[in-house]
């Protein structure tokens, strides 16, 4: 009997495995499918204006008034195209760029940060070249608007302000979580703020702007004093992110265009975001069953007592950022990226000394299971994050960042699958571990955040490489060993973070 166990078991285990892998295709071909056809129908090409990459989006037969597109701080324009795919097929012409130092732009954002004379008027001045650019690519337009999300915003109202001062105005400005000390009772003289429900403080920026129009008005409804026109509107139920995929956003920026320009659009809105979530779910569901087929580990690490647990997550926790500050030299181009290298290489080392790793179980290396979760954490996950979601294939100036990166990164993602058992460990070892990571870095930008605010930024990304790529880990971690797992998570980590964030020149 117990022999026909043991026989039946690597049979239950094959069947399940293909169920896995016939699951996830079906929803990776289901979500291309889908997102392909929001992409259906229309010219896309890109562009360059001057050393700035942009993307021109168009409906053939179309001459429609050009929306010039701009995307946040860390983002892109892969990341606004819900809204530049809806303009697209209700006929504009769009321009959506890279602003310096973001996704595929090779020049480093550069200035004072703090000053609106620093790198805000280099931005500005970005902006309206792509500006100027976008009205040579489509003199027959009939205007022009300009749409931005969060940090964009700011940017974007001080290009309208200076295009109406050059005598060439644009005729609307669409801001999306916005903040922007440019606003003026009269200026934009077409304004629509989009926030996100859950944007409580942008919420309220958007509607002092609004008063400055009409001091009773209130959210959802437009506001009008001689020739301006205002608009302040909530997107139910989403956050700073979410709020570009919204529906409610996406309609009510294609009626405030549409009326901007007497026209009428009759194309529904695309709406990506469900459908790129399904293509992330499918991409790391096949890995599961790719996973069955790397080499076994032969010994399984003993689990960390509840002691060495605790000591090895909250030492470091309270005792790195102390340090790192200390020893921080900038010397990496890219915002914060240098003072990560730092921070997380103390902070692995800590924990692998702490644990006494070199005293533990399961510290072979296989060389398969590192490669394919290198690959698929950030080839083909990247492939399709880059087409569908966000910029994640870094160009020739980012490679050098990464390979940096990994220095940190490799060192904690090792610790980190020890520290969690070897993917064998209880989740709340999971969770606690990796909160640790966070608020040690919390706590650095606390201790200077004139230099290392933007360390805060960095948490979201944190957040969802654990719940993703982490989640993979976990599976090689169980097959294959913590050091392999911690090996492949390594360098996934230090990809995801050297395409994130901008390249930076410091002034």
């Amino acid at each position: 009997m117990s022999a026909q166990l043991r026989h039946d078991r690597p049979s239950r285990g094959g069947w399940l495995g293909w169920l896995v892998a016939l699951v996830a295709l079906i929803a990776i071909a289901a979500s291309s499918v889908t997102l392909e056809r929001g992409r259906a129908g229309l010219d896309i090409s890109d562009v360059s204006v001057g050393t700035t990459p942009a993307t021109l989006y168009r409906k053939p037969g179309e001459a429609g008034p050009l929306v010039v597109i701009a995307h946040g701080f860390a983002g892109s324009r892969q990341l606004m195209q819900a809204y530049s795919l809806t303009l697209a097929r209700s006929g504009y012409t769009v321009v959506a760029f890279d602003f310096e130092g973001h996704g595929r732009n090779p020049v480093p954002m550069s200035g004072d940060v703090t000053s609106i004379d620093g790198t805000t008027a280099l931005l500005v001045a970005e902006t309206r070249r792509v500006i100027a650019a976008g009205r040579e690519l489509a003199p027959d337009a009939g205007g022009v608007a300009l749409l931005g999300h969060s940090m964009a915003t700011d940017i974007l109202v001080r290009a309208a302000i200076a295009e109406r001062d050059a005598g060439t105005p644009v005729e609307a400005v669409v801001a999306i979580s916005m903040f922007s000390k440019a606003v003026t009772a009269t200026l934009p003289r077409r304004l629509l703020a989009v926030s996100g429900e859950l944007e409580t403080r942008l919420r309220e920026v958007a509607l002092a702007d609004l008063r400055m129009v009409q001091p009773d008005a209130t959210e959802g409804e437009t506001a009008t004093a001689g020739d301006v026109t205002r608009r302040a509107v909530v997107a139910p139920g989403v956050e700073h992110v979410g709020v570009l995929f919204s529906a409610t956003a996406l309609s009510e920026t294609r009626d405030w265009l549409d009326a901007a320009f007497e026209r009428q659009s009759a194309a529904a809105p695309v709406l990506p975001g469900p459908w790129i979530l399904l293509l992330m779910a499918g991409i790391v569901g096949l890995f599961r069953p790719l996973v069955a087929l790397l080499p076994e580990a032969a010994n399984v690490p003993a689990q960390v007592s509840a002691r060495r647990f605790w000591v090895s997550i909250l030492l470091p926790a309270v005792a790195v950022p102390l340090v790192a500050v200390a020893l921080y030299v900038p010397f990496l181009p890219v915002l914060v990226a240098d003072y990560l290298v730092i921070h997380l290489a103390l902070y692995g080392l800590a924990q692998l000394v702490l644990l006494r790793v070199w005293t533990a179980k399961g510290l072979a290396v296989s060389v398969p299971a590192v490669l394919l979760l290198a690959i698929w954490g950030t080839a083909v996950f990247g492939l399709a994050m880059d087409r569908y979601a966000a910029s994640f294939l870094p160009n020739a100036e980012r490679l050098a960042i990464i390979a940096a990166l990994a220095v940190g990164t490799v060192p904690v993602m090792i610790a980190d699958s020890f520290v969690s058992g070897a993917g064998r460990g209880s989740w709340w070892r999971r969770i606690a571990a990796r909160v640790a990571v966070m608020l040690s870095l919390a706590g650095a930008a606390a201790q200077d955040p004139e230099r290392l605010m933007f360390l805060f930024l960095i948490l979201p990304v944190l957040v969802l490489f654990y719940l993703v790529h982490g989640l993979m880990g976990q599976w090689v971690a169980r097959r294959s060993g913590p050091l392999s797992a911690g090996l492949g998570l390594g360098l996934c980590l230090a990809w995801a973070l050297g395409v994130s964030f901008p390249l930076f020149s410091a002034p």
